[in-house]
């Protein structure tokens, strides 16, 4: 019997079951005053969300939990969300709220803000001016008396700063015999001692001799940020004193203006519209220390200048356009830099900031990444944290077990998964994949009877272990990390009316029998090379031929050449199958479903993920303008934080496809205007795929959604659809769904996307 069909027949009694074993902690609790502020925000908050926001205000305010994650589909309002339950923490005692936000959405998160809680202070701390902020801030001691949110971008929250060496310097007297003219004279000579400042201590080098010469031990410190590692006696205890032999330092440009006059000036010259001469008038007229004070704190009054005589010196169309920008700007007039997170640490109180929201908190999964561990550390310092994703987990259990440990340490260290005495997670990880993940170990055994070869005896074997890991996470693991502090919410859950259909369609597309041949041609010659490769336990190849036999289908208009670099051979080679006019049988099905959506009046979002050498997004944009379609191309050199008003800008040029890189979309955008999305390749990333499949199915869309799955059959992209269909599936199932999307109908792969595409084009599978 289907799982699903299991569920259907016994879903009640199951439920009633798990119910009385597992008591939820949210069973539709009320509380009159976090349903006051709720409802004294300035936009009300759907049925669905507020359902949400109350299990959230549950597990942190009431239960008093450090961690809740929201793991929402992408469209349903997570930012909304956060910043209710914000405001509800607020009111409950838990003041002051820090964001983590990716950097193109900082800005977004403050419109958001203002337009949502009344009378509340935003703070963005997303500029080179963010100590000066910092400094600020921790001068504000009282308890504020209205809702306060610090917006921190996460590329300015691990960046680093300048600094230099620091020490301290004393001197030490010494007597010299010197003999002049067959006298003894005694003279007395002074040698510097550089020390530590606090302690007073001699540094000395890794071997435990002092430094003689002041070149050497600034060349000595400025190799890495050294603390004093003396130890001091207070009382019966000794403690190392642990003084930072290092300082802050500015860093000058010489190219940067200097004076608050020459920084207005660029600052405003900057903005659409407005040149040198007019930034000068500006400044003439209402002075430039007025202007900084307004570009630093009240941007937005900056469109709405006034002059002598009560008129405004913008014109509507001027302050639209200035409206537009300031929305998305911060200036920074001061100097200075320092790493926010290390500030937070060191010079706040513990605890200053009440609620820390991480938004997008699957991209702090890694271990290694500075922004992981900078995210680790700020979750340290605050009372709680509400983390926001919408793919919680890629498909692999590894994939939690870094959030985890940054959420829930101490859940982590009491289960076992701790640091070892290298003082690493390496071993923790790969316990929690064995129990709670899918870990495969893999045997190969050299040697027989008739196989002597160098073995000392006939019957002598050698066997070869590898463990590899495969999409999947254990019931267990959901019921014990995941569901006690997760609140999930899907799009369908915000009711009737509110979202139209979605639907996802797998479109198998058929070669041309030129196409099938060249690549059987290729496929055969590649996989004997590889064979031979890997045979020789040399796994260079594996990523050339991979990348090829998936790109080539697509890319088969421009020639190909397979070259192995590390061994300095050509491989394979062939010519362009297709001309510049003709269609290959991908193109044709694209072209015929963007056709029929736009006869409906439906715009089109056509994803590639080859845009760099093997570009196909040019291509694409001509096929489209030769058939008569206004079609535009998204580049990565479209700023992030200006990819809203490129679209904006692109609509109102009349433009009816757009074509980009999944990547390019797959946060922060709303693209509500393209009801139809086509993949033309989906890629490995299980999170860009599912948050770029959801870009126009999100609230205020009106029409239904469909999204089309290209593939060509029987060739590499076929695998790749496979397993992007089961870690999709494993994605869901830690979200309690059962899977029912459009690759489900393919998802019959057993191993991970790297082992599984390498053994089917091995023929090993």
């Amino acid at each position: 019997m289907p799982l699903t069909q299991f569920l259907q027949d016994f879903g009640d009694s199951l439920f009633t079951a798990v119910t009385e074993q597992n008591r939820p902690v949210y069973a539709g609790q009320t509380y009159p005053a976090h349903e006051a502020v709720m409802d004294g925000l300035a936009r009300p908050l759907f049925a669905a969300q507020r359902e949400v926001v109350r299990a959230v205000n549950q597990l942190l305010l009431v239960e008093d939990k450090p961690a809740a994650i929201v793991n929402a589909e992408m469209g349903t309002g997570k930012t909304m969300m956060a910043i209710a339950a914000a405001a509800v923490a607020h009111q409950a005692g838990v003041v002051r709220t820090l964001v983590l936000s990716p950097p193109h959405l900082v800005y977004k998160w403050r419109r958001e803000i203002l337009k949502t809680v009344p009378d509340a202070r935003v703070w963005v701390l997303n500029g080179t001016d963010t100590l000066a902020k910092l400094l600020h801030i921790r001068a504000m001691q009282q308890k504020p008396t209205v809702p306060e949110f610090f917006i921190l971008g996460r590329v300015r929250m691990r960046m680093g700063f300048h600094w230099r060496p620091a020490y301290g310097q004393r001197y030490r007297s010494y007597r010299s015999y010197r003999y002049l003219d067959d006298d003894d004279k005694i003279c007395c000579l002074r040698e510097p001692v550089f020390c530590c400042p606090k302690c007073g201590q001699e540094i000395t080098d890794a071997e435990g001799k002092p430094y003689i010469n002041e070149s050497f031990l600034q060349e000595a410190l400025a190799k890495e940020r050294r603390y004093c590692r003396h130890k001091t006696r207070q009382g019966l205890s000794a403690r190392t004193c642990d003084e930072p032999l290092w300082t802050l330092c500015r860093r000058i440009r010489h190219d940067e203006p200097l004076s608050v006059y020459e920084r207005v000036i660029k600052a405003i010259s900057g903005l659409p519209g407005l040149g040198p001469k007019t930034a000068a008038r500006l400044v003439q007229q209402f002075g430039e220390t007025m202007l900084a004070e307004l570009l630093e704190n009240n941007i937005q009054a900056f469109s709405n200048l006034m002059d002598e005589h009560g008129e405004f010196v913008f014109s509507d169309q001027q302050a639209t356009r200035l409206d537009r920008a300031l929305s998305k700007t911060e200036f920074s007039l001061g100097q200075g830099g320092y790493q926010p997170t290390e500030f937070i640490k060191r010079y706040l109180p513990r605890h200053y900031f009440g609620l820390m929201v991480v938004d997008e908190g699957h991209e702090y999964k890694n271990y290694g990444t500075a922004q992981g561990q900078a995210m680790g550390v700020l979750a340290r310092s605050t009372r709680k944290v509400l983390c926001l994703t919408g793919t919680l987990m890629g498909g692999y259990a590894e994939d939690l077990f870094y959030l985890l440990w940054r959420l829930l340490p101490q859940a982590m260290l009491e289960d076992g998964f701790g640091y070892n005495k290298s003082g690493t997670l390496g071993a923790a990880s790969m316990a929690f994949m064995r129990q709670h993940g899918v870990l495969k170990d893999i045997v190969r055994s050299h040697g027989s009877e008739c196989d002597k070869g160098s073995f000392s005896s006939a019957r002598a074997k050698r066997n070869q272990v590898r463990t590899a890991k495969a999409p999947g996470f254990s019931p267990l693991g959901i019921m014990r990390y995941v569901l006690p502090i997760t609140v999930f919410l899907k799009l369908r859950d915000l009711g009737e009316g509110v979202l139209p259909p979605y639907t996802e369609i797998f479109r198998p597309v058929s070669m041309s029998q030129t196409q099938q041949d060249v690549y059987r041609r290729m496929s055969a010659e590649l996989q004997d090379h590889l064979r031979m490769a890997m045979s020789k336990g040399d796994n260079t190849l594996t990523g050339v031929v991979t990348s090829t036999l998936l790109a080539w289908p697509d890319c088969c208009h421009q020639p190909e050449r397979v070259f192995w670099r590390s061994k300095g051979r050509l491989l394979f080679e062939t010519g362009p199958l297709f001309a510049e006019d003709e269609l290959s049988p991908k193109e044709e099905d694209m072209l015929a479903v963007v056709r029929q959506s736009l006869a409906k009046g439906r715009r089109c979002l056509i994803y590639s993920t080859y845009t760099d050498t093997r570009d196909t997004t040019t291509r694409l944009q001509r096929i489209l303008t030769d058939a008569g379609i206004r079609a535009a191309v998204m580049r990565a050199t479209v700023k992030a934080d200006e990819r809203e008003d490129w679209v904006a800008a692109r609509l109102d040029d009349g433009c009816q496809v757009i074509v980009c890189n999944p990547e390019l979309v797959k946060t922060g955008l709303d693209l509500l205007a393209f009801p139809t999305i086509y993949f033309m390749q989906t890629g490995y990333n299980v999170y860009t795929l599912m948050q770029a499949a959801r870009r126009s199915w999100r609230i205020g869309q009106q029409e239904a959604v469909e999204v089309y799955f290209a593939g060509y059959m029987d060739t590499a992209q076929q695998i790749c659809l496979e397993l992007m269909g089961q870690k999709m599936a494993v994605t869901q199932s830690t979200s309690g769904d059962m899977p029912d999307s459009g690759l489900d109908i393919l998802n019959q792969a057993e191993d991970s996307v790297e082992v599984q595409l390498a053994k089917r084009l091995l023929d090993l599978a």
